[in-house]
Parts: structure tokens; C-alpha cells; sequence
């Protein structure tokens, strides 16, 4: 089996970076769930505060990678101005033509948010440290844009496995 570099591209941008992120958001998740003082020993927030600084750290920098590659290496060849681009082939079609208008739309502008978001979560991780674990409306409020980061990287993630298979990247 071998891979273009567009095709290699692809699987970098989507299959490992953006899989990374929905995977690890299972573990941010608990993590920051989990962390409240019925819960946990002094000890035991020593142990987590570091581990959950380091995760939410990691899962934003993997979401800045993902969006990266995808507006810069990935979409500049869906968009290219070529009659066999994958874009124009989609919209070529009137069966297929919603694929970019909904697919590629929320890709480019949507996807952007989970960045974002996991940026502010990892930030107030950091700023926080085991206060957090005090403060049940700051991690509410975290939970909720851990849980929209998610949302947004996972509906990009599907809108981007199924512009693949319509007109992929080759």
C-alpha cells in the first residue's frame, strides 16, 4: 500500500491529528469530571492537576496542528482553481454539491472554534491549578466548552471523511 503526499497529507490532518484530539477529549474529560474535593486527597490533586495542565496543553496544541494542516497543506488542493479539484467535482453535482456548502463551509469556518476553545480550557487549567477543583462553576463552565470543542473537531472530522469519499484528495 502507498500514499500520495496529498493522500499522506489527508491521513496526517484527519486520521492521526484529529483523532488524537477526540480520543484524548474521553481522558480531558474525566479528568476534569473527576475533580472535585469529595474526590480527591491533597495528594491525589498534587498527582492530577499536573497531568490535566499537560493534557489540556497537548489536546490544544494538537487542535491548532489539525486546523493548520487542514487550511494550509489540505484545502488549498480541495479548493484548487482546476477543472478536476475535488471542489469542483462536488460542485459539478447537484446530488453532491451540499457536501461543500455544508461540509466545506463548516469545515473552514466552524472547525475553527476548537482551537479556540481547547486554548481556553488548557488556559484556565493553567490559571486555575487546584483551585479548580474548588470552583464546581469554573469547571461547569469548562465542561461545557471542553464539550463544544469536541462537538465541533468531531462533526468537522465526519464532514471530512465524507468529502473523501465523494471527491478525495489525490
Amino acid at each position: 500500500m502507498s500514499l500520495t503526499e496529498r493522500e499522506a497529507w489527508t491521513v496526517i490532518h484527519g486520521m492521526v491529528l484529529g483523532a488524537i484530539f477526540l480520543l484524548a477529549f474521553a481522558g480531558g474529560l474525566a479528568g476534569l469530571w473527576s475533580l472535585r474535593p469529595e474526590f480527591l486527597t491533597p495528594g491525589g490533586l498534587r498527582e492530577r492537576i499536573p497531568r490535566l495542565e499537560i493534557g489540556t496543553l497537548l489536546m490544544a496544541i494538537d487542535a491548532w496542528l489539525t486546523v493548520i494542516t487542514g487550511t494550509w497543506i489540505v484545502y488549498p488542493w480541495y479548493r484548487a482553481p482546476v477543472p478536476d479539484s475535488p471542489r469542483s467535482k462536488i460542485l459539478a453535482s447537484e446530488a453532491t454539491r451540499l457536501w461543500h456548502t455544508l461540509g466545506m463551509e463548516w469545515k473552514e469556518h466552524v472547525g475553527w472554534l476548537t482551537p479556540l476553545l481547547a486554548t481556553a480550557v488548557a488556559f484556565v487549567v493553567f490559571y486555575y491549578g487546584p483551585r479548580l477543583a474548588y470552583e464546581p462553576r469554573v469547571r461547569q463552565a469548562l465542561l461545557v466548552l471542553f464539550t463544544l470543542a469536541f462537538i465541533t473537531a468531531g462533526i468537522a472530522g465526519l464532514f471530512g471523511a465524507f468529502l473523501n469519499k465523494v471527491a478525495p484528495i489525490t
